[in-house]
């Protein structure tokens, strides 16, 4: 199915789309290739084969949601824990999607829905992209999903077939890379001073839940007291402008 383009972008056959859609992405690929070998040396540290790391990234594919579950990872596995911290740190992909939702005009019923199970931050960012240039194609989309989703699978493997090599995580740092990562994240999310009141709130409510409960429940403390707290200000401020 060819697309015609109303901002000049010439039509192109869905295998021409998907083509582009691959070459745009191969950067965010190559980005991720380090992340994702961290992830599964970590996953390994702590006791996870290559095949269930594997069937992780593929069942999952979320990143930042597959590292906490990594990070909270204890034996007997909190099950019910790891399905709540993975629920809140995905979160944003209901504003993904939503903002998503308006250019998939081409797309099909099942073609929506199975390219949400493919939403990540930088499939959404490429699309929105490419949409803003004029009509997204479901192959371009599908040329996005199809390499970072196979790249991102490849590389968790290799690094759990690699991390039983890594006697000791912390003497390389490892220790410190999801700190590491999330403040990189922080970062990427500021908006000025409403963002430093949601991670405010956030830090609080996690320090508070880790000195009062202990355990593992202050990630889900700090996500749940941000998520609050920026609703709270998009109340306030949908009040207060005209």
């Amino acid at each position: 199915m060819a697309a015609a383009h109303s901002s000049g972008l010439a039509a192109l056959s869905a295998w021409d789309e998907f083509r582009q859609g691959t070459v745009a992405v191969v950067p965010a690929a190559v980005a991720v290739v380090p992340f994702g070998l961290l992830l599964g040396a970590l996953a390994a540290q702590k006791g996870l084969s290559p095949l269930e790391v594997g069937l992780m990234s593929g069942l999952m594919f979320a990143g930042s949601a597959q590292m906490v579950a990594v990070d909270l990872w204890r034996e007997p596995a909190p099950w019910a824990l790891l399905g709540l911290a993975a629920l809140t740190i995905n979160l944003r992909h209901l504003m993904m999607g939503a903002s998503l939702s308006r250019r998939l005009g081409p797309f099909g019923p099942w073609q929506r829905v199975f390219g949400m199970a493919f939403l990540v931050d930088e499939v959404w960012a490429l699309a929105e992209r490419r949409a803003a240039l004029g009509l997204l194609h479901p192959a371009y989309y599908a040329g996005l999903a199809a390499l970072l989703y196979a790249n991102w699978v490849v590389w968790t493997i290799t690094g759990a077939i690699l991390g039983p090599a890594i006697e000791n995580p912390a003497a390389w740092g490892f220790d410190f890379a999801f700190t590491a990562i999330f403040l990189g994240l922080i970062v990427a999310f500021w908006r000025g001073r409403g963002t430093a009141l949601v991670m405010a709130a956030s830090a609080a409510a996690a320090v508070a839940a880790n000195a009062g409960l202990g355990g593992v429940w202050h990630v889900l403390a700090g996500g749940i007291a941000g998520m609050a707290t920026a609703f709270l200000l998009a109340m306030w401020r949908g009040k207060t402008e005209p």
